[in-house]
């Protein structure tokens, strides 16, 4: 389930397996270096909602990064948790950035998609 009060669980539900047809990939890609050898003892349903909730987490991170949203007590804490999750691995930046940007645009595409379905 998503840890973020403001979705409904059934509106998620669906909002998420239309997603899955389209970011599938991405998905499989941060699970892989979310997870790195553990993959396989994750149920799939339990990975995409975990991959869901980084994906979010990133995005609200981005908005205190950006200025849109004020710090928070844990801001900084969560920025070294996100890069190290992410980094993990990795050999150069751009290898980072990309991480980021797909997670960003999976929590992005999941917000427009529940808005959507609300309608």
């Amino acid at each position: 389930m998503l840890r973020h009060e403001e979705f409904i669980k059934q509106r998620t539900d669906r909002a998420l397996q239309m997603l899955m047809i389209d970011r599938e990939n991405e998905f499989r890609e941060l699970a892989q270096t979310i997870f790195a050898s553990g993959l396989q003892k994750v149920p799939m349903k339990d990975m995409e909602y975990f991959v869901l909730n980084f994906c979010m987490d990133v995005n609200k991170a981005f908005k205190c990064w950006s200025g849109e949203n004020e710090l928070l007590l844990n801001s900084a804490r969560q920025a070294l948790t996100i890069v190290r999750q992410l980094s993990r691995g990795k050999k150069s930046m751009n290898e980072l950035a990309h991480l980021l940007n797909i997670s960003y645009n999976i929590a992005e595409e999941f917000k427009e998609v529940y808005k959507r379905i609300g309608k």
